[in-house]
Parts: structure tokens; C-alpha cells; sequence
């Protein structure tokens, strides 16, 4: 499987650089990190309760539509109408038009559970796109393997897991993080600060992180999580300060970016001193921060609404038609409008519906998405993604600074990485 590829330094100067969920409780069994969800036992065949007679498929929604994470999500809400509505307008799937219900997962591992189950139980849903936090999709993964149905996960994540139910169709681990730590590296960065949210995704990236670090020669100088949904960083940020690293890397999510970068800010600190990457902070949230307290720092991700193709134009334009010319595009909503293309792709391959239909077909269906092409690697079930570090400029919008080469094949377990020897056991 193809490593991704080492970064080449980039022509942007920054000369600081340059020089230097709580998981859900259930009697089911849950997934640890670093398992594949198959290795606990076979899903389970239940009677599938969708309608394939009738004109109309049904599939669901389920983002956080309130708290804390609502600030990232009600977009992505929106990619998913927005995909459902073209693929009606262009004839549907298998000549059945798509019926589209959402429900809101409301910040809340457990809430995001218990909606699966009355989407999958009594919804009689095809599917379900949805989840942001690693923590939701931990608390819905025994929900669709015990109902054997099927999630579109659009998120990217920490890697260090595969189930035969779930399709991620966000960054695993090698496809975001590792390059952009390769790219820190490649700039001269020797010493870094981690600052997450106090849950599965942060931790565990930053574990990651941490062996990464240890083989390459970088230095961890700090390590703070704090709760989602927490607006005080004064102690955090100063931590940061007096440390003095050659950047931070961020796995804060939510509205709590708002704070910190507020914050960071208001002490003093720049990008040029002490740059922030953040792996969870896209144009949506650029403007919930406030552009003149986040200009200048840099993202991973593997897509901006600037990218220059004729593809990436036509689905800006057709989002900003649907929510308003105000409204911009971003990562994780891109992945959802991806997701239900390749949902439909697969569906339309292996000429049904029902879950095992998909399985057998997934691998190798493609989409042409704003991002570039993506294909399904059928066997951990995850795409293949170009990974792209970006700038916010100040009109709020995020300018690729270095991509990788082509697409990069999805290595979840980062088994093609002798540092990360150990960290999915």
C-alpha cells in the first residue's frame, strides 16, 4: 500500500517556522481503537425493514443540528439535501427518487445512537450519513453491525479502525496527519504543543502524533485536552506561550476553536512566531472565529473551496445557489456530498439496495468529486484522498500552500509505517 508522499518545501516563507467522545455505554459490544469492528463477531443478519417496492428510497441524515458541534455540522446537513436534490433532479437511484430524513444528533454520543436506531428500526432507511465527533460514530458502529445497515461517515478521523458497515469517506490517519506532520518536518519544525478536545479523536491522533514525533527527531514540549464546548483557554494558551514549541497542532473541534484562537491572539501570539495546524477547523468555522483572529494559520485537509477545477466550480456554485452566496464550502461537507454520490454509485453497480449487495460491490467505485477522484478501497472500506495543507487568507477563504502528488491510498492501521508499530494493538 503507497505511503504518502513526503512533502516538498514550500515556496510560502514563514520565517518562525522556517527557522526552527465519551464513548457511548451500551450492552452491546463497542469497538476499541485499533480493532476492526469485524474482529468482534459477525453482524448480525436482522430483517432489514426497507422498502424497495415503492417509487421512493429512503436514507437519513444525522448531524448535529444544536450544541456545541452545530457550528460544523448544520453544513454538512446541507451537502447531503444538496447531493439527494441533484441525483432526484438527474432520474434517482435505480429510477426511485431519494427521500431524504434528517434528525439531529444534538452534540450527543448517546443522542446520535439512539437516532440511528429509530432511523435504521422505524425510518426503514437504506442508509445514514452523518456523525462528526469520533465519539458519535463510536456510539452508532454497534448500532448499524447489530442491525446490519450501513453509515457514511464523512469526517476525517483518527484511523485505527475498519467496519464492514461503516464507509469513511473522510481522511484516515496517513491521507491527513501524516502529512502534515511530514510537511512540519519539511519546513524545520523540531518541537511541537498539542492542544485537543477531550475525547476518541484528539487522543488518539495525538498518540499518533506522538510516535511520529518520537522517529523523527521532534519534540513534544506540551499536551492539554479540554472538554467540547469549553471557552476558557486563558491557562491553556499561556501554557503554550511559555513553552515556546515551533508550532501548536490542533485537534480542538467545535466551538471551542472560537475561544482559543481568541485567546491565542489576545496574548500576542502569531503565525509567524508559533504557527497553529489544525485538523478540524475548515472555511465554516473561519468565520465563527472571526477571520482577523485566525489569519495566517494553517489547516490539513483534502479540500478548500479553492480549488481550481471545473468540477470543484460547479458544485460551489450549485451550493451557494441552494444556502446563499455567503455561505462557503469546506472538507467535511464536501466528503457528505461525496458520500451519498458513491452510496448511489455502488448501489447502481451491484444493481440493489440491501447491505450485503453494497459490500460485495463497493470496492473500486468511483466518484469525480470537487476534491479530485476517490475510489473505494473495498476491503477497510475508506477512499482514496489527495491530502492538502492550507493558509486562511484574510478574506476567510483557505489557498492550498502543498499538496501531495496524487491521491493517497487509505492505511487506517498505518501498518506501511514502522514508527506506528504497536499503536493500533
Amino acid at each position: 500500500m503507497r505511503r504518502s508522499v513526503r512533502p516538498q518545501r514550500s515556496s510560502l516563507k514563514r520565517s518562525a517556522v522556517a527557522a526552527g467522545g465519551v464513548l457511548f455505554a451500551t450492552s452491546l459490544v463497542l469497538v476499541g481503537c485499533g480493532s476492526k469492528a469485524s474482529d468482534t463477531g459477525t453482524a448480525a443478519e436482522a430483517a432489514s425493514c426497507v422498502d424497495t417496492e415503492s417509487p421512493t428510497i429512503k436514507v437519513g441524515s444525522l448531524n448535529s443540528l444544536s450544541g456545541t458541534m452545530a457550528i460544523s455540522e448544520v453544513t454538512v446537513r446541507d451537502a447531503i439535501k444538496l447531493a439527494v436534490d441533484e441525483i432526484n433532479a438527474d432520474g434517482g437511484v435505480l429510477d426511485k427518487q431519494i427521500e431524504l430524513i434528517g434528525e439531529d444528533g444534538a452534540s450527543e454520543p448517546t443522542v446520535f445512537a439512539e437516532k440511528a436506531e429509530k432511523l435504521i428500526s422505524s425510518d426503514c432507511v437504506a442508509a445514514v450519513f452523518g456523525g462528526w465527533t469520533s465519539s458519535s460514530r463510536k456510539a452508532m458502529l454497534p448500532v448499524f453491525e447489530s442491525a446490519n445497515s450501513l453509515l457514511y461517515y464523512p469526517v476525517q478521523y483518527e484511523g485505527l479502525e475498519s467496519s464492514p458497515n461503516i464507509f469513511y469517506t473522510g481522511a484516515t490517519t496517513n491521507q491527513q496527519i501524516v502529512p502534515a506532520l511530514d510537511y512540519l518536518k519539511e519546513q524545520g519544525v523540531t518541537s511541537l504543543y498539542l492542544v485537543g478536545s477531550d475525547y476518541v479523536f484528539p487522543q488518539t491522533a495525538n498518540r499518533i502524533i506522538k510516535a511520529y514525533a518520537e522517529a523523527n527527531g521532534i519534540e513534544i514540549k506540551g499536551e492539554d485536552y479540554t472538554p467540547l464546548g469549553s471557552t476558557d483557554f486563558s491557562t491553556i494558551v499561556n501554557k503554550v506561550r511559555t513553552a515556546d514549541a515551533d508550532a501548536v497542532f490542533n485537534t480542538l473541534n467545535g466551538d471551542s476553536n472560537v475561544a482559543f484562537f481568541r485567546e491565542y491572539k489576545n496574548v500576542g501570539l502569531t503565525p509567524q512566531e508559533m504557527p497553529v495546524v489544525s485538523v478540524s477547523i475548515a472555511e465554516e468555522e473561519v468565520g465563527g472565529i472571526g477571520v482577523e483572529n485566525i489569519t495566517g494559520q494553517l489547516t490539513a485537509w483534502n479540500y478548500y473551496q479553492t480549488i481550481d477545477t471545473p468540477v470543484n466550480k460547479a458544485f460551489v456554485d450549485a451550493y451557494k445557489a441552494a444556502y446563499g452566496a455567503n455561505k462557503p464550502t469546506s472538507d467535511p461537507m464536501e466528503a457528505a456530498y461525496t458520500s451519498v454520490y458513491l452510496w448511489k454509485n455502488t448501489v447502481e453497480k451491484a444493481g440493489a439496495f440491501d447491505t450485503k449487495s453494497i459490500q460485495d460491490n463497493a470496492d473500486g467505485v468511483t466518484f469525480d468529486a470537487p476534491e479530485g477522484l476517490v475510489t473505494i478501497d473495498g476491503e477497510n472500506h475508506h477512499i482514496t484522498k489527495t491530502a492538502r495543507i492550507g493558509e486562511i487568507r484574510p478574506d476567510g477563504l483557505i489557498y492550498t500552500v502543498w499538496e501531495s502528488p496524487g491521491p493517497i491510498e487509505p492505511d487506517p492501521f498505518l501498518k506501511s509505517y514502522p514508527w506506528a508499530a504497536g499503536l493500533s494493538g
